[in-house]
């Protein structure tokens, strides 16, 4: 099945399986591999990309679902503004441990300020609810939501 999509920036044409998963796409056809398989199941929020603008788990989307949709991996966003803010947020809040987790929680992040420019303590709670960490408790990961809201005043 050929598939168009827009993939970090790029306009794509795919001939693949329409049941493949956008996870496999990206990491076996595209070399993205910030995207990991943690759970394969939409429970860990490892694979978290953004498609139209929305963070979603990579794992659970069959391609034939891409078609004209835009998505955005981790490494088409960590060069724009509003994804080095989250970055330094994350590493000055010491949220970064194994690193596993963190493009995820990127995505997960951005979706979240993109929707909520000063979220509520249950708005980030929510927010992040479908991303698991096990290095930091978390504590840290909400703080540097706060520190990004903060840095990026004004990009959300």
């Amino acid at each position: 099945m050929k598939i168009e999509c827009t993939l970090n920036g790029q306009r794509k044409t795919l001939d693949v399986s329409s049941t493949r998963r956008l996870l496999d796409i990206l990491r076996e056809d595209f070399h993205l591999t910030a995207v990991k398989e943690g759970c394969g199941e939409g429970e860990c929020g490892a694979c978290m990309v953004l498609m139209d603008g929305k963070a979603v788990n990579a794992c659970l989307i069959p391609a034939g679902n891409l078609m004209g949709k835009e998505i955005v991996t981790p490494e088409g966003f960590k060069e724009s503004p509003r994804g080095k803010i989250i970055e330094e947020a994350l590493i000055e809040a010491g949220a970064v441990q194994c690193g596993f987790c963190t493009p995820g929680f990127v995505m997960a992040i951005e979706s979240l300020l993109n929707e909520h420019p000063h979220p509520t303590e249950e708005n980030i709670r929510e927010g992040l609810s479908g991303n698991l960490c096990r290095c930091t408790g978390y504590q840290m990961i909400f703080k540097s939501v706060r520190l990004a809201e903060e840095k990026g005043a004004g990009l959300w």
